[in-house]
């Protein structure tokens, strides 16, 4: 069975409450990144795994693109990207990412924004992508940073006795596979993978990379968020573009 933390009340709640506070690491370091990889979203045609409530489905259309299909494992998701982000160029579809199948259309862009950390099969994903994407096709995706989850407790900040960060713990980071957390609620999974995997999967599947980011917070970020100073010790997430060239 795919994980669904996100119809998960408890969890629901919580992470609902952060991303509209619209002060959260989302806002200020990961979607800044994602929109800048954009070259031109005028009249293409848009995958978007792990929609969410569907807010950067709206902004692919704001933008110029002629279709965007938002896919969600979560009912509580879709359900809210239906009332919130509804547009007539839009289709949400609930479904695990793992179980998407999507026959006779192919898209201009694929975009995903930190669900490939959930996903087990990463190579699976990835041919899956590739068969979606016209050629020339674009996979943009965001993915927590291997030096965040190599660390099989993903306790990472070794601190003192007054609670300050001394520096961050990476251990464990060649074994691959699951990690658990709690986040919101206990028994979060990830899977975590090196750079190298998630690169060379890529690759060895008819991509090439055009671009790669550690992305840190502007300074309207760090006035609103201090703690994003971190993000110079270590970064919180790795960006991807690639392209489908054969």
């Amino acid at each position: 069975m795919k994980q669904n933390i996100y119809d998960n009340e408890t969890f629901f709640k919580g992470y609902n409450n952060l991303r509209k506070s619209g002060v959260n690491y989302n806002d200020f370091v990961e979607q800044p990144a994602i929109k800048s990889a954009i070259t031109d979203l005028h009249q293409k045609k848009v995958l978007d795994l792990g929609c969410g409530t569907g807010q950067f489905a709206t902004y692919c259309v704001e933008n110029g693109a002629s279709k965007v299909i938002g896919v969600d494992i979560s009912k509580n998701m879709i359900k809210k990207a239906t009332i919130e982000n509804a547009h007539e160029r839009i289709e949400y579809i609930c479904s695990p990412i793992e179980e998407l199948d999507l026959k006779n259309i192919k898209f201009d862009l694929i975009f995903s924004f930190l669900a490939v950390h959930y996903i087990e099969d990463y190579p699976a994903l990835i041919e899956k992508v590739h068969r979606l994407l016209e050629y020339r096709g674009e996979f943009i995706f965001s993915t927590e940073h291997p030096i965040v989850t190599a660390r099989k407790e993903m306790n990472n900040w070794v601190k003192d006795e007054d609670d300050n960060k001394l520096h961050w713990a990476v251990d464990d980071y060649h074994e691959e596979g699951k990690r658990e957390q709690h986040w919101f609620i206990d028994g979060v999974i990830k899977y975590h993978r090196t750079l190298s995997t998630l690169i060379n999967t890529l690759i060895s599947n008819g991509f090439v990379i055009e671009g790669i980011m550690e992305p840190q917070s502007g300074p309207d970020g760090l006035e609103q968020m201090p703690k994003l100073i971190n993000e110079k010790r270590r970064p919180s997430f790795f960006v991807i573009k690639s392209r489908k060239c054969s």
